[in-house]
């Protein structure tokens, strides 16, 4: 259940990030092998980058610095993994906050999920 703050801070970042990584670790059948097995994500450095990410996303923030696409595209991963990857995501959020910010952290991450899953269609077509 949402706790009916709304994400406000970077403090509010890192925790949607934190808990949302911490379900894909979980997910040992689909999304954790990616990461963990095929990707070997430096977790010290990935969350980091992620906060950063989102901030720019969401509050403006500068910050991030990469090409996020770029590091999808060798990964073994379809349309399963989008699907698996945002519902995690809007549950996580949703436990978590509510408000207009959060409604929009759930819009853009279904809107990159549906980009990035387009963009390797065709790449990998």
């Amino acid at each position: 259940m949402a706790s009916g703050k709304d994400i406000q801070t970077v403090e509010d970042i890192k925790l949607m990030v934190d808990t949302f990584y911490e379900k894909v670790n979980q997910d040992k059948e689909l999304l954790s092998p990616v990461f963990n097995d095929y990707a070997r994500v430096n977790w010290e450095t990935h969350l980091p980058r992620m906060y950063a990410f989102w901030n720019n996303v969401l509050f403006g923030v500068g910050g991030y610095k990469g090409n996020p696409f770029q590091k999808h595209i060798p990964l073994p991963i379809d349309g399963r993994h989008f699907e698996a990857w945002i519902e995690l995501f809007v549950e996580n959020v949703d436990e978590h906050f509510a408000g207009p910010v959060a409604q929009d952290a759930k819009v853009r991450a279904r809107s990159i999920a549906h980009i990035f899953q387009s963009k390797l269609e065709l790449i990998k077509s």
